[in-house]
């Protein structure tokens, strides 16, 4: 086999759906079933999964760190917020892909800047624009609404069928069915040779750029798609809640991504989102046992994280059902032996 056959062959090895992806959606669906008085709860770990999935793209797989990545996710969230408040857009879907163009148009614009340094240069670039935005949206208080945000948003039915309720099921599938098609592109992004070519700038830049690879417009493009991505989970927050205040360009939007990929890991598009559902069930229980300590507390596990390795946890969640599987598998064996000898 050539080499090139021999990449090709193990990119697609690597890219089929393995059981473990389908049991996790499957999952994800039965959730609504089985919790069915948590739908809000559940619609905010969807949005935060998608904004965790967005900076992954650019983090986990193009080596761009970015602290205000909310400045993508607040534009998405006023885009969506301004096009019902004003009747521009009615329709929910048409709303949430035109945000998320106005998000992906503001990537673009700034992934000039933010490619042209080093990490430390990254981060406060990013950040940079993130608090220049938070400045202008309440500097233009009469647009925004300043400090109490947008009011008086309604939202029209999606499709003109789907109405959304207050107690969130309309939001929550409606979310799901969002993320779930755009992971399926970012699916289809990262195990692409343009995904590969992205791989191979995180590892060496300048080993990249020799073998010809275009670099900057690699990443230009990533840090585009990830724009997009990050507005669509903004206009997700403002169809799903109604709401749209200066909050959407908070540095510790920015800072709880970080959290949540460093639960979940990066450069694994499930990172972000089994790291958004485990962050937000720690948030739950701790702020349940002691509402005013409870970051304390995710800090700790934060630090048990980094302090034991993922590796190592991982191996210690799946130590019973392996334990379980071999036992079954054991048995199994057992009584197949003697009645080979009987033959």
């Amino acid at each position: 086999m050539s080499a090139p056959d021999d990449v090709g062959y193990h990119a697609r090895r690597h890219a089929r759906w393995h059981v473990g992806e389908i049991v996790f959606w499957v999952l994800a669906l039965a959730s609504a079933f089985l919790f069915p008085s948590r739908y809000l709860v559940m619609t905010d770990i969807v949005r935060l999964g998608l904004f965790a999935m967005s900076i992954d793209l650019i983090l986990g797989y193009a080596g761009i760190v970015s602290l205000g990545h909310a400045a993508f996710f607040g534009v998405g969230a006023y885009s969506a917020g301004l096009m019902a408040l004003h009747g521009v857009v009615t329709e929910p879907l048409l709303a949430l892909v035109l945000a998320g163009c106005a998000a992906m148009l503001l990537g673009f614009v700034t992934s000039f800047l933010v490619i042209r340094g080093v990490d430390l240069t990254r981060l406060m670039v990013t950040l940079g624009i993130a608090m220049l935005l938070e400045a202008l949206a309440e500097s233009f208080s009469g647009i925004t609404g300043g400090t109490d945000g947008l009011q008086g948003i309604e939202m029209q039915p999606i499709l003109g069928i789907f109405a959304f309720d207050m107690f969130g099921r309309t939001g929550f599938f409606y979310s799901l069915i969002v993320l779930f098609v755009l992971f399926l592109l970012a699916r289809r992004i990262v195990h692409s040779p343009f995904g590969l070519s992205l791989r191979a700038i995180k590892n060496n830049p300048l080993r990249a750029a020799a073998i010809g690879i275009p670099v900057n417009r690699r990443l230009i493009a990533i840090y585009t798609v990830a724009a997009f991505y990050a507005g669509i989970a903004g206009a997700l927050f403002t169809q799903t809640t109604a709401l749209a205040s200066l909050d959407v360009f908070a540095f510790e939007r920015s800072a709880d991504l970080l959290l949540v990929l460093i639960i979940g890991g990066t450069g694994y598009l499930y990172g972000g989102l089994i790291g958004a559902v485990v962050f937000r069930m720690l948030q739950e229980v701790f702020s349940t046992i002691t509402p005013q300590y409870w970051q304390f507390w995710i800090g700790v596990v934060l630090v048990a994280i980094v302090m034991i390795g993922r590796a190592r946890l991982h191996r210690w969640v799946l130590f019973l059902p392996n334990l379980l599987i071999a036992q079954v598998a054991g048995r199994k064996a057992a009584v197949a032996i003697p009645e080979g000898e009987g033959q």
